[in-house]
């Protein structure tokens, strides 16, 4: 258990413990999803899911539309186009529910470009993780929390959850110098934006273990003493998180630990006053076909909430619309995977902890300009069972969204152009294999 790299994420809210007080916080919904639209055309599409799954299942699930610092910067984007997209899809749609515009995976380097637009704030602290602090900060932490000393029984977990004092230390000495920086930018933004009126998310997630549920206690217990109400908490998983594919690991190994950290979560909020509604975030979590029945059992039999990201999905479908559409939507389908083939390394080596990809289980390029629509279309969309699916080709292009950019106006103007096609696409991938799998029936 001692020395493990973990990464974590948290929803945060206004301090608990720094005298702060809490005043206008955004309150986060029971039941929430990240959506992401790189190129700002979808926002009223990805609107519709939500309001199918409203319709036909009677759930409400909050969007929260994610960008990250690094998709502004391929792009060419600023934060306030997302607030921008956000505000008119709603209005377009009559969508009267909550929504959110978060800052993605932001810090102290770039977190001010963001504050105007942003009500939701991910604050990526992975860099601090490992790091420790001095011996004195770490013993005065164990200290003060004595209490997690022992064998301790949580509701609803089989086994009770135990710590000696060289694990608390331990645990202490790899996350407590991350989770101060956390409270430091927390604090940085509510001082730049004056105000606490937003929801803030701590990003350790991307990591080689997982946290235990005695680490996510003692984590827990650390952000509600820097005065960080956390509202969800994202642990790192067994198994592997890639982008726009399913999970790679044991599902049922996933099922249990989700279940035993939803459990864990609930005791942290009775033992340490953090909100009432924190809950898990899966980050990295589309097309995670085969853990959504977990999260659902966990859902339904805890009654507890989640967050869930699913952001490359949208930009997917984009370019399988454009496939399924022909002419020129095809011509540029097929440019961008032309144009990414000899940027492989450049395109893949940021993602390479969240993709599996390699060059020779990728289509050769004079095969794929010979593709009609639906040849290309089910090489990219993700039905395992179907023999033309590639996952390598679908994580290719996942991230050779640049190329995208780099065409400019002739793909702003085929999605336009090919609107009805590319936004069924949208609509029906995220509210029939995201939205109802998790949220439906309950």
């Amino acid at each position: 258990m001692g020395g493990h790299r973990s990464r974590l994420s948290f929803l945060v809210c206004p301090s608990l413990g720094s005298g702060m007080g809490l005043r206008r916080m955004k309150k986060l919904a029971k039941y929430s999803m990240g959506i992401g639209d790189r190129f700002g055309l979808q926002g009223r599409a990805q609107l519709e899911a939500f309001r199918l799954l409203a319709q036909n299942e009677g759930v409400a699930v909050t969007p929260v539309w994610n960008k990250s610092n690094r998709e502004h910067t391929i792009i060419g984007t600023k934060p306030e186009s997302v607030r921008l997209e956000a505000d008119a899809a709603v209005s377009a749609a009559g969508w009267g529910a909550p929504y959110h515009v978060d800052a993605d995976h932001i810090s102290l380097k770039n977190v001010d470009g963001f504050v105007a637009a942003s009500d939701f704030f991910t604050l990526d602290v992975a860099d601090y993780i490992g790091e420790t602090t001095d011996e004195g900060a770490i013993y005065g932490f164990v200290a003060r929390h004595e209490d997690l000393i022992g064998t301790h029984a949580v509701d609803g977990l089989a086994e009770p959850v135990t710590l000696t004092r060289p694990q608390l230390a331990e645990i202490v000495r790899g996350t407590l110098f991350a989770i101060q920086q956390a409270g430091r930018l927390y604090r940085h933004i509510v001082e730049v934006k004056g105000s606490d009126d937003f929801v803030t998310e701590v990003s350790m997630d991307e990591t080689v273990l997982p946290q235990t549920p005695e680490m996510l206690l003692v984590i827990l217990a650390a952000i509600a003493e820097e005065g960080i109400p956390a509202q969800t908490v994202a642990p790192k998983f067994t198994g592997r998180f890639n982008k726009g594919v399913d999970y790679v690991g044991d599902a049922a190994v996933f099922g249990r630990e989700f279940d035993a950290d939803a459990c864990v979560v609930r005791e942290a909020v009775r033992r340490f006053g953090l909100p009432e509604n924190l809950k898990l975030s899966i980050h990295s979590g589309s097309d995670k076909f085969s853990l959504y029945p977990h999260v659902a059992r966990t859902l339904k039999s805890r009654g507890v909430g989640v967050h869930v990201k699913t952001a490359g999905t949208t930009w997917l479908e984009e370019v399988t619309g454009l496939a399924v559409a022909g002419g020129e939507g095809l011509a540029i389908a097929k440019e961008i995977y032309v144009r990414a083939m000899p940027h492989f390394d450049e395109l893949c080596g940021p993602y390479a902890a969240v993709i599996d990809v390699k060059p020779e289980r990728l289509p050769r390029v004079e095969e794929v300009q010979a593709w009609d629509g639906e040849r290309f279309a089910a090489a990219l969309r993700h039905v395992p069972d179907d023999s033309r699916f590639n996952p390598d080709f679908r994580q290719f292009i996942h991230v050779s969204y640049k190329m995208a950019a780099e065409l400019g106006g002739r793909y702003l103007d085929a999605l336009r152009a090919n609107e009805a096609v590319v936004a069924k696409h949208v609509s029906g991938n995220l509210y029939g294999r995201h939205l109802k799998p998790i949220f439906g029936g309950l």
